[in-house]
């Protein structure tokens, strides 16, 4: 059995006149939402084995600000392909995944991320599969499961959505 854990990096600020996409950081929302989507996956067991985060200054400032929550942090790799990726590409970085790894925490982006994740999932919570394809919001979680024992396995419509989760879901069970 793998997870699949797809986190869309937090909130960003806009980029300014001359910056690059690619070195925009987080706004003081994104900064705030992921302590909330990290607090969650601790409380509900979805601490991952390794990360794969984006090279981009927002997904390296999310994994930052998830890290700490973790009882134990994972060994993360940041990696180039990840950003501004196809979902094919995507899966082929996680098909790369060492066999031990049962669950693997993703920090990536839109379009892709969401394409992804709606590439991968054939079963699971039907209210949650809508929520999702309304719409993959910033800090957004979606927990994919799979029956396969290695990630060189990974195809489409072959994973179960578990979970899915945005920050303002979470707003109520916030202390």
């Amino acid at each position: 059995m793998r997870r699949l854990l797809l986190l869309r990096h937090a909130k960003a600020e806009r980029a300014r006149p001359g910056e690059r996409d690619h070195d925009r950081i987080l706004a003081d929302r994104g900064r705030a939402d992921t302590p909330k989507i990290a607090h969650y996956m601790a409380r509900h067991g979805l601490v991952p084995d390794a990360a794969v985060v984006s090279t981009a200054a927002r997904t390296r400032e999310t994994w930052a600000l998830c890290e700490p929550v973790f009882e134990r942090a994972p060994p993360v790799v940041f990696e180039s392909r990840i950003y501004e990726a196809t979902p094919q590409a995507i899966m082929g970085v996680i098909a790369e995944t060492a066999p031990g790894v049962g669950t693997l925490l993703v920090i990536g982006h839109n379009p892709g991320l969401q394409e992804l994740a709606a590439l991968l999932i054939a079963s699971g919570d039907v209210d949650a599969r809508q929520r999702m394809n309304e719409g993959f919001p910033t800090s957004a979680l979606a927990v994919i499961g799979f029956a396969f024992e290695d990630w060189s396995g990974v195809h489409p419509h072959a994973g179960r959505l578990e979970h899915f989760v945005t920050p303002r879901a979470l707003e109520p069970e916030s202390d």
